[in-house]
């Protein structure tokens, strides 16, 4: 006897539906495409923003400590801070702790971006969270931290 199609029309996926990483990548896609629609006239990248973000958190950070913390390697963050410095957006200046080392400061069109981009961030927080209860949402961040860190 065959097995009837999956109700509204959803295609079975068999066994795949039982692989954890499947659901991941599909509620990163998800996340990605909401935030993208979101973002879209802001013209920044999640990376660009979380940038922005840390800067303005802890103006003078080295780019070093800030690739650090965001777990991205050298030649993406330069990558990142020189797109965000051609925006007028941020400056390099020399650190005055070790001079060695290049400091970051978010300049005024920064701010502004920065402030926009957290409103778009609180609509896109909200879309996501909308789904689950304020305990689950908690557990969730628990339980995702488990694979990243």
């Amino acid at each position: 006897m065959a097995t009837p199609p999956p109700a509204d029309g959803e295609a079975d996926i068999g066994a795949i539906n039982e692989i954890l990483g499947f659901h991941i990548r599909l509620a990163h896609g998800a996340c990605l495409r909401h935030f993208t629609e979101t973002f879209t006239d802001l013209d920044l990248t999640q990376k660009q923003v979380s940038v922005l973000w840390l800067v303005d958190d802890h103006p003078g950070i080295a780019q070093t400590d800030l690739a650090q913390r965001l777990r991205m390697d050298r030649a993406t963050t330069m990558a990142i801070i020189n797109r965000l410095q051609a925006k007028h957006f941020l400056r390099r200046d020399r650190s005055d702790k070790d001079g060695r080392k290049q400091a970051l400061f978010l300049e005024p069109a920064g701010v502004a971006m920065l402030a926009r981009a957290k409103q778009a961030i609180g609509e896109h927080e909200a879309w996501v969270k909308s789904r689950f209860s304020d305990k689950e949402v908690k557990l969730l961040i628990d339980l995702l931290s488990r694979i990243h860190e």
